[in-house]
């Protein structure tokens, strides 16, 4: 059997990791101001992506390693994997592709990435490949449609989402003509209230917020506290695969959080090299 050492992880044209993206992660979305894409091969076939791009709301996020150049982050926005892809496939991508934007881009001084804990899990991948837990919060940051699908709640606003992604909210939530036309109307920066009044609401769990240091001197300009990955239980955070694990014990290992894609017993199909 293949081991994760063999892996290969290369850069990727933003097309092919899109296939990826939507067919192994469990959002099926890709996050389309992403810039870098890596994809990951074993035996000539590619079965994993990571995509990092600007975070969304870049003037948040900047502040929590004080001194940060506007380009000094970048966040890993997706990474997807296919379930035939050895264990610890990740954690290795993960390690390669970090040395590969520290060796290329050296202004690159730290990168964030989140768990979303109300849906998938809550980060297992990240603390086994060196990140630091910053934060865990009850989410109110992904919000579910009337129709079922769930969108991220930066990209529902007019200021950062853009009028494309209002226009999508507006089609998915319209359970009537009145609500739909209420959330076309304008949503007020930050505010969600007109999309409560549409029925939206936001997914029960756990959003938690990772780091990891390019830079290891960065690390001594955090702004906010490290915390034990002991706290994650201590708030009943804990998620596997969209459960609680305190409701899934006999599922939850150290199997890697994002196995959880749609490839299983039917595996994506591959990219190849000769496709980059």
């Amino acid at each position: 059997m293949s081991k994760a050492k063999e892996i290969i992880v290369k850069p990727i044209s933003s097309k092919d990791a899109a296939r990826i993206v939507k067919s192994c992660h469990y959002s099926g979305k890709v996050v389309q101001n992403s810039q870098l894409h890596f994809g990951v091969f074993l035996d000539g076939k590619c079965g994993g992506a990571m995509q990092f791009g600007p975070s969304l709301d870049k003037r948040k996020i900047q502040g929590l390693v004080r001194d940060t150049s506007w380009n000094g982050f970048i966040e890993l926005n997706r990474m997807a994997f296919a379930d035939w892809l050895p264990r610890n496939s990740e954690s290795r991508a993960i390690s390669v592709a970090m040395r590969i934007i520290r060796k290329t881009y050296p202004h690159i001084e730290w990168v964030i990435s989140f768990a979303d804990g109300a849906q998938c899990g809550d980060g297992t991948i990240y603390r086994a490949s060196g990140f630091y837990l910053t934060s865990i919060k009850n989410n109110n940051s992904i919000w579910k449609a009337p129709s079922g699908e769930a969108f991220a709640e930066t990209s529902l606003r007019p200021g950062i989402g853009g009028s494309k992604a209002i226009k999508k909210a507006e089609t998915i939530s319209r359970t009537t003509v009145t609500k739909g036309g209420h959330i076309g109307e304008s949503c007020g920066g930050s505010s969600m209230k007109r999309f409560k009044e549409a029925g939206w609401r936001p997914i029960k769990g756990f959003q938690l917020r990772y780091l990891y240091f390019l830079n290891p001197k960065a690390k001594e300009r955090l702004t906010v506290p490290i915390l034990p990955f002991s706290k994650i239980d201590e708030m009943g955070a804990g998620m596997y695969k969209g459960k609680s694990k305190k409701r899934a014990s006999s599922e939850t290992s150290d199997t890697p959080d994002f196995q959880s894609g749609k490839g299983g017993a039917t595996p994506t199909d591959a990219l190849h090299p000769s496709k980059e």
